[in-house]
């Protein structure tokens, strides 16, 4: 690859509860997928989010997740197929509003946590997302995981899918991604991480948990803020990918 971009999601801290370290990261990334309130962030840490981004030229995409503060939108959330649509459908609107306040505005959509995972293969539930994104206008591209039912179901209404690869998760060897219930689950080691974003920049395979290759294609890689080292392990990737020739920059 001559680019990619790297993606993180961000702010999700919530009144005095702090998570991770939004500016920081923004020295690493060049998309930021920010919070919209419904899995994590506060009006004013949203605003200050877009604000933070906005001056550092990053894009800023709309992290959309289930109505699920107490679980920070890890679960499953067994809507109707409208309910899930409207409240997608509210948090780019909340998100657009504050963001062109803050001199911006959503370039992209990316679902969080569990809705990103449970889109992978409920069919009704991908329809909903990008109904409401459809819904909201703009076409605005959707980043998703490789081969899941959100992409394809996104491709075929019209709107740009965007495939994206993940640093700091285990993978299966058929390609999802290893439940975070599962020990092992998230990565730390960043020296270990980065030659693996540089293997799959260059050479188009990731390694999975148990020492397969596996063959993938993806436009973005997701670097999480919320974990121990997040950081310094951002920095990390993006040091190796430029040393290898990989120009960071946004998919948008």
């Amino acid at each position: 690859m001559a680019f990619i971009d790297l993606n993180s999601d961000v702010g999700e801290s919530f009144g005095n509860w702090t998570m991770g370290d939004d500016a920081a990261m923004f020295r690493s990334v060049s998309s930021a997928n920010v919070a919209c309130g419904f899995h994590a962030g506060d009006p004013s840490t949203i605003a200050q989010t877009c604000r933070d981004a906005v001056a550092a030229g990053i894009s800023i995409g709309a992290h959309v997740g289930y109505r699920d503060l107490a679980g920070f939108g890890r679960r499953f959330m067994d809507c109707s197929p409208t309910e899930l649509a409207d409240d997608v459908l509210y948090q780019l609107g909340a998100l657009e509003a504050i963001a062109r306040a803050a001199g911006g505005g959503i370039r992209y959509v990316k679902p969080h946590g569990s809705l990103y995972i449970t889109i992978v293969t409920h069919q009704a539930q991908a329809r909903a997302v990008v109904d409401a994104v459809k819904a909201f206008g703009g076409d605005l591209p959707l980043l998703l995981l490789p081969g899941s039912v959100a992409l394809s179901t996104a491709r075929a209404a019209g709107l740009r899918g965007v495939a994206e690869a993940f640093a700091d998760r285990a993978y299966n060897p058929d390609g999802t991604l290893v439940s975070r219930r599962e020990p092992g689950a998230v990565l730390h080691d960043e020296d270990a991480v980065a030659a693996n974003m540089v293997r799959f920049a260059t050479e188009g395979t990731i390694i999975a948990r148990e020492g397969s290759a596996i063959r993938t294609s993806a436009e973005s890689i997701c670097l999480h803020g919320d974990t121990a080292g997040a950081v310094s392990m951002a920095a990390a990737v993006r040091r190796e990918l430029e040393a290898a020739g990989v120009e960071i920059r946004s998919f948008v």
